[in-house]
């Protein structure tokens, strides 16, 4: 895969980008969203790192194995869960569902995915200014073990809020801390560590196509709870074995980079306090109630942003170029919004599509809908290595990366015109390899955005505000999961072409309007490609 940061090639996680991959790729440790941001310069914590003796795991520190592990489990139970959570929601409750109306139901599951992102903004300023990203990382663990076994335990609509609530959250600490973690095991100018973390990634993707599979099987053979519980078990595994591992980890994964004073705690504990009261009296009033939360998360995503771009572009700490290298990120944010907008759709529209349109029959034997979130981390493993050679063998030539967003954009939209020849048709009327081609577009697309979005934003941040750029980003993605859970309430299988049709079309020009705007862009970006 091209690096932007100057790594060199490295494989690259499936879907959205893991929490602390900005950070790491800019060689800054685990992102502080807060206003004092740390700045750590992580090359000085990775000299406490382990040395080159060290190769009891592929040639790797064995320690990897230990993150390898928990990462590879926490993958496993996301997307296992994800794989069934929207038609556990929509399903008969005689089909062992909640019966929700699917529009509320593909709200729900776009807010969650958007408040996972909005969480990884969180985790990293705990691991900044309170815990440690190690600690964080061990936590999460816990919270994300919870909230599978409350999807599997707790009855109805409490299991599902409950559930839900401490997957996101742990979750977002998790990928906020995990990469941080595996940049401690090795010294800034160890050889090995891009391949370690194309070993890390590695275990990304394997957790995510294996998720799906077997969650998928539990559920169609026994019910979703028992999916939910493999999900918690998975969870549990990865838990224990890092419980155990963790110890071998190295002091830098420890450390807290820019610490609270321990006179702000009552401030930050009466805000955490406050925020979780107001929120409590908002549901209970019915303000937030499950109709309108994607809304709710949209609202509070582009209020964070604004106010960040606001900060940022209106600080003194900045110089002329700084400021003028924001200003060119704005177009690719608005773009990142957009792809990621229909890119999350996968777990929405794409999931209703496959359980009533695409044709699951395998010789006789019907393939369960989760299944299908599979395909995508096979062709993450399969041509991240295609890019990784294209990118390097083109070098200097290779397009800018604001070439590569309105070019991922506009494949995107393509990918969604691209269900058009099967829009309206019958039950299992879509042949499987349709869809399958279908993703494979959705994975170059991915290829062309994800893996090159947090580096140039590292590379466009002013020094003073370099953690918030990376918060921005985040922001980004999550605004357009979200908006991919309200979009996909406009969806309904009787009428697909208009759905398909206008935002694929809109994808495409987005897409054009960026490539049309890469030379002013690109100055605006003062010497970055």
């Amino acid at each position: 895969m091209h690096n932007d940061s100057g790594h060199g090639p490295e494989e690259v996680p499936v879907g959205p980008p893991d929490g602390a991959t900005a950070a790491e790729r800019a060689g800054g440790g685990t992102a502080d969203v807060a206003a004092e941001a740390s700045g750590t310069d992580a090359a000085g914590v990775f000299a406490n790192a382990p040395g080159d003796a060290d190769t009891r795991f592929f040639g790797q520190p064995r320690a990897l194995a230990h993150v390898f592990g928990v990462e590879m489990w926490e993958r496993f139970s996301f997307y296992g869960m994800q794989g069934i959570l929207l038609i556990y929601m929509y399903y008969s409750v005689a089909e062992g569902g909640l019966g929700m109306d699917e529009a509320i139901a593909t709200g729900i599951v776009g807010a969650y995915g958007g408040t996972v992102y909005l969480s990884t903004i969180v985790g990293a300023w705990l691991a900044d200014r309170v815990l440690g990203s190690e600690r964080v990382l061990f936590y999460s663990a816990w919270v994300i073990m919870a909230g599978h076994i409350a999807l599997a335990l707790l009855p109805g609509f409490w299991g599902l809020g409950v559930g839900l609530v401490l997957i996101a959250f742990g979750s977002g600490g998790l990928k906020a801390n995990a990469t941080a973690v595996v940049g401690t095991l090795y010294r800034a100018d160890d050889p090995r560590r891009d391949a370690g973390f194309s070993l890390f990634y590695l275990g990304i993707n394997l957790g995510a196509f294996f998720g799906p599979i077997l969650t998928g099987l539990l559920q169609t053979t026994m019910g979703f709870q028992w999916g939910f519980g493999l999900a918690a078990v998975g969870m549990a595994i990865g838990l224990v074995q890092y419980a155990i591992g963790r110890k071998g980890l190295p002091d830098a994964a420890r450390i807290v980079p820019n610490p609270l004073p321990r006179n702000r705690y009552p401030m930050w504990i009466a805000i955490t306090l406050g925020a979780v009261v107001a929120l409590t009296a908002l549901v209970l009033l019915g303000i937030v109630t499950p109709s309108n939360l994607d809304l709710v998360v949209i609202l509070i995503t582009v209020v964070a942003a604004v106010s960040y771009f606001v900060v940022i572009l209106g600080s003194n700490r900045i110089t002329s170029i700084e400021r003028s290298r924001v200003f060119g990120f704005i177009p690719l944010f608005i773009v990142s919004v957009g792809f990621w907008s229909l890119y999350q759709q996968q777990f929405t529209v794409l999931t209703i599509y496959s359980d009533k349109q695409l044709d699951r029959s395998i010789f006789g034997w019907e393939m369960p809908v989760s299944w299908v979130q599979s395909i995508n981390p096979i062709f993450i493993i399969v041509l991240s290595g295609v890019f990784a050679a294209l990118w390097t063998k083109l070098g200097n030539r290779a397009p800018s990366t604001p070439m590569k967003f309105g070019l991922a954009a506009i494949v995107m939209g393509s990918a969604f015109l691209l269900f058009l020849p099967w829009a309206g048709g019958a039950p299992n009327s879509t042949p499987l390899l349709a869809i399958v081609g279908i993703l494979f577009v959705f994975t170059v697309a991915e290829l062309l955005l994800s893996p090159v979005g947090l580096s140039v934003t590292t590379k466009l941040a002013p020094t003073a505000f370099h953690a918030q750029m990376v918060a921005l980003f985040f922001l980004s993605v999550a605004l357009g999961t979200t908006i991919a859970g309200w979009a996909a309430e406009f969806y309904t299988p009787e009428d697909q072409v208009p759905y398909f049709s206008i935002l694929g079309g809109i994808a495409i020009v987005i897409g054009l309007a960026m490539i049309a705007s890469v030379k002013p862009v690109l100055a605006l970006m003062k010497g970055v490609r």
